[in-house]
């Protein structure tokens, strides 16, 4: 493997799929250092590939964090899961995660019987295998083997990040012969807008718990240069009904002043400058529907 890496840069793609709330985004968070895609304890956060790039042992991993699979019902589910195939259709390796304490549940069986209908080699993580006892893991990842072509079985914890060493090394060594399509320094594709967008709406999940579930979703209106070095971004947030627009903003502007000032705060973390924040919350019924919003927020339209 070693010769293979001397000889020239190696670079692939690795789609990570799996059920909602699987930890998929949790461990591209963790295998590429950096907070790339939005972590939230509410299925269905992720809605539109994110690339974080990692580079191990000369090798350039790229790794497509897909939504989460379900059975959809509205447009924009449907144009979600139309992402998430897309992103194990173009991979060069399909990593699914399974969340190893919930097992084999139906909306795992029903991406499995898609996987295997696809007959691609799979490799399997079976994930927050520090939440159950061990002997559950060797029947449950034997099934999973009897219904796959799995190549490669990886017992990991991604919030503990255990056993994330070997699958980065493996992932490396997968990796086929080629040029970087990434800088070295580059850690996401994902535009400064979305990044910003992603910050907000995952706050909105985090203050607004079930009050406004994922009838909310956030737009980045401008981006500007001020001369000092900080930036000034406004933000749109739409929402489906004018109940809960008033949920989100709040006695007084309370509730969205709160999300504005953690989103903030961490945006500075991550863009290491200051970030003059403006929030601006409208209710239109239906977004979810509407073609051009889903185009916005990156997804192509199922129709």
């Amino acid at each position: 493997m070693s010769e293979n890496m001397e000889a020239g840069p190696r670079c692939g793609l690795v789609a990570v799929v799996g059920a909602p709330n699987a930890g998929k985004s949790t461990l591209v968070n963790a295998l590429a250092g950096a907070k790339v895609t939005i972590v939230s304890p509410k299925p269905q956060t992720t809605r539109f590939r994110i690339r974080a790039v990692v580079m191990h042992q000369g090798a350039q991993i790229i790794l497509v964090d897909t939504p989460g699979i379900f059975a959809p019902r509205r447009r924009l589910d449907r144009a979600m899961v139309a992402a998430a195939w897309g992103g194990a259709q173009d991979a060069d390796r399909t990593l699914l995660i399974v969340d190893a304490r919930a097992g084999l549940t139906d909306a795992v069986r029903a991406i499995v019987d898609r996987l295997a209908r696809a007959g691609r080699p799979i490799w399997l993580a079976l994930n927050k295998v520090d939440l159950i006892e061990p002997p559950r893991l060797l029947p449950l990842s034997a099934e999973l083997n009897a219904l796959l072509p799995i190549e490669e079985t990886f017992m990991i914890s991604a919030e503990k990040a255990r056993g994330l060493d070997r699958l980065l090394e493996r992932l490396a060594g997968a990796m086929p012969p080629g040029p970087y399509l990434f800088p070295e320094d580059e850690l996401s594709d994902l535009p400064n807008r979305m990044l910003v967008a992603e910050i907000v709406r995952e706050q909105i999940l985090r203050q607004t718990h079930e009050e406004v579930p994922h009838h909310a979703t956030v737009e980045t209106e401008s981006w500007q240069e001020r001369k000092d070095g900080s930036v000034r971004v406004d933000c749109t947030v739409y929402v489906g009904r004018p109940t809960q627009k008033a949920i989100l903003i709040g006695d007084g502007g309370a509730r969205i002043k709160a999300i504005g000032q953690s989103a903030r705060r961490e945006l500075e973390g991550l863009l290491e400058r200051r970030v003059h924040l403006f929030l601006n919350v409208k209710d239109r019924p239906g977004w979810d529907e509407e073609r051009g919003r889903i185009r916005a927020l990156g997804l192509e339209d199922e129709g």
